[in-house]
């Protein structure tokens, strides 16, 4: 069932005050009021004009026609279209409709309204206005940023390839094993209770979960049948990172990979955390190495986000060299966060 038009026009709402917002930054960062810089180390970026708006499905000439003026604020085709291109791709299949198109002019003209009347009661100038504005135009920077990569399917092979070599550990994947347990308080219980697992079928074995161990279902389900009483889940052999489980103690995890045969119960009682456990090998997947072909898909999107990682780091670094960067660490124990003040509910004394 589609979401009715009032519960669409947050969405719709939200897209078009980031715009709106956006627009905003953009123009109080060209007469220098978010942040103190340096006037000859940044050259003020000109405000928007009425035809900024290039959408990639629009001809400049079409993308600069006016469809609609609020005060002296020209809403153009550009604008609209750049609206639509700022959904997500869902949210742009409503808008196929001449009502629906209608429906969006009308809503920008809303928020233009709005926006207006937010500025003449100084609202862009509240510090939490510029703090939202400033996180908008940090967003859209590093979307900008982002826009400089290439996807994942656009990575040559050769350097795919190279990272593959490079890493072939991380494409190991060791031998696995599937364990599961009866655990008792006391070791004379857990001895007696060995001899039946020993000769129990799965069904039995659940049996035994069911009727003795302090780790058990409340009752057998389809979801978890009898004869998968008891599971632990998977681990790897001792020492190996990959297939660690915190729910194994060590002495469970060593037992289960001297079982020779799946089925098999270790052969004695095994002590671990002042309680005692019956260890059985359910399952075992042999230690692989993943192919190239396997890899290739996640060694694209890796190579990606590394690249990205750099082009942010980089940009930062370039950015802290531009401009002066001074932290006063010290003021920050001066700060009391609400809920956390020391007991009694005093804050720290101000100095």
């Amino acid at each position: 069932m589609g979401r009715s038009g009032a519960a669409r026009r947050p969405v719709v709402l939200a897209t078009l005050v980031k715009g709106s917002l956006l627009r905003l930054g953009l123009g109080l960062l060209s007469l220098g009021v978010l942040a103190a810089c340096d006037d000859k180390a940044l050259t003020p970026a000109p405000a928007p004009s009425a035809s900024a708006a290039q959408p990639r499905t629009l001809s400049p000439e079409l993308a600069a026609k006016p469809i609609a003026t609020v005060g002296d604020r020209v809403i153009t085709l550009g604008d609209y279209a750049a609206t639509i291109e700022r959904m997500d791709q869902f949210e742009r299949l409503r808008y196929q409709s001449e009502d629906r198109r209608k429906q969006l002019l009308d809503e920008m003209i809303k928020v233009e309204l709005l926006s207006r009347e937010a500025r003449k009661r100084g609202l862009d100038q509240k510090p939490e206005t510029k703090a939202r504005i400033r996180q908008i135009l940090r967003d859209e920077l590093l979307r900008t940023v982002r826009a400089e990569l290439p996807a994942p399917g656009d990575v040559p092979e050769a350097e795919v390839r190279a990272y593959y070599d490079k890493h072939k550990a991380e494409y190991r994947d060791p031998e696995r094993r599937r364990v599961a347990h009866i655990v008792v308080a006391d070791k004379a219980k857990a001895t007696q209770l060995l001899s039946d697992a020993k000769k129990a079928s799965p069904m039995q074995w659940g049996q035994l979960v069911q009727d003795h161990s302090l780790d058990k279902p409340p009752k057998p389900s389809v979801a978890a049948p009898l004869e998968l009483a008891g599971d632990l889940g998977i681990v790897s052999a001792p020492g190996v990172e990959k297939g660690d489980n915190p729910r194994v103690p060590a002495a469970v995890r060593k037992a289960v990979f001297e079982i020779a045969a799946v089925g098999g119960v270790y052969d004695g009682v095994v002590e671990a955390d002042g309680k005692f456990h019956i260890v059985r090998l359910t399952g075992k997947t042999d230690a692989r190495e993943r192919s190239f072909a396997e890899a290739e898909r996640s060694i694209r999107v890796q190579l990606v986000q590394d690249k990205l990682e750099k082009l942010e780091q980089d940009l930062e670094k370039q950015l802290r060299e531009r401009f002066k960067v001074t932290v006063d660490e010290k003021a920050l124990d001066k700060i009391a966060v609400p809920g956390l003040e020391p007991s009694g509910g005093s804050p720290p004394p101000q100095k």
